[in-house]
């Protein structure tokens, strides 16, 4: 499958056809998924972190974009998204699915990001499917696998994945962090195993094996209180297809 980066020369995945229902040691939603083209094109983002990241996957491409960025990710995130249909020579009007990155992580990066998406599939009449971050992280990797995630404060988001699901996702002091066998994450160390996709692709992909069932409507997902107040305005959406 082409794939076509912002920062990055195009290269080349296996056609969709060919995704299997996951590695050896996979966990079962969060390996690749073989999804009927019904189910496509699938739109998704994530701003949870330092940065603006889309991805839209298609049955025979993958459109990625990924900005680091501080702030400004409510002003920069439609334009992204209208960018990456562009490049898929689509419009709204053919999307299927809205998949969205719902932490834990920046708390105005992800209110951002969860409103939007609740926003355009409200208006493009079609499913909106949240992904966390954790579960982007880890998808497409070896299982056992545990993510650990930078939480700021002395502490760190972790969750531990294995053959059969996954563990709970708990908020850690770092000096309480045990783990045994492979890790992965902003604050696995040296040790760390590197994630297998972009974090916006990995999300889409998650979204694409989830959005053939019932799923709730994304919500932020918070392993603590808020670091920062919300976003005085709320972020742009289309209503327009």
């Amino acid at each position: 499958m082409p794939v076509q980066h912002a920062d990055a020369e195009d290269g080349d995945r296996e056609p969709l056809a060919a995704l299997h229902s996951g590695s050896p040691g996979s966990t079962p939603g969060c390996g690749l998924i073989r999804r009927p083209d019904a189910l496509l094109p699938i739109l998704a983002f994530d701003t949870s972190a330092a940065h603006c990241a889309a991805a839209l996957l298609m049955s025979d491409r993958l459109i990625l974009r990924h900005e680091p960025m501080e702030k400004g990710q409510a002003e920069r995130l439609i334009p992204m998204l209208e960018e990456v249909l562009a490049g898929g020579g689509i419009d709204w009007s053919s999307l299927k699915v809205i998949a969205v990155g719902t932490g834990p992580g920046n708390f105005t990066g992800v209110r951002i990001a969860v409103a939007a998406a609740r926003g355009l599939a409200l208006g493009l009449g079609i499913p909106a499917v949240g992904v966390t971050r954790l579960e982007a992280l880890a998808h497409g990797l070896p299982r056992p696998v545990t993510v650990v995630e930078d939480a700021r404060r002395g502490e760190v988001y972790v969750q531990e994945f294995h053959a059969t699901g996954a563990g709970p996702a708990r908020l850690l002091p770092l000096g309480e962090l045990t783990v045994s066998g492979p890790v992965t994450g902003l604050a696995a160390g040296a040790a760390a195993v590197p994630p297998a996709m972009p974090i916006a692709e990995a999300v889409a992909r998650i979204g694409a094996a989830r959005a053939g069932t019932p799923q709730p409507r994304p919500a932020p997902f918070y392993l603590r209180g808020a670091d920062a107040a919300p976003p005085s305005d709320p972020p742009p959406v289309i209503l327009d297809a």
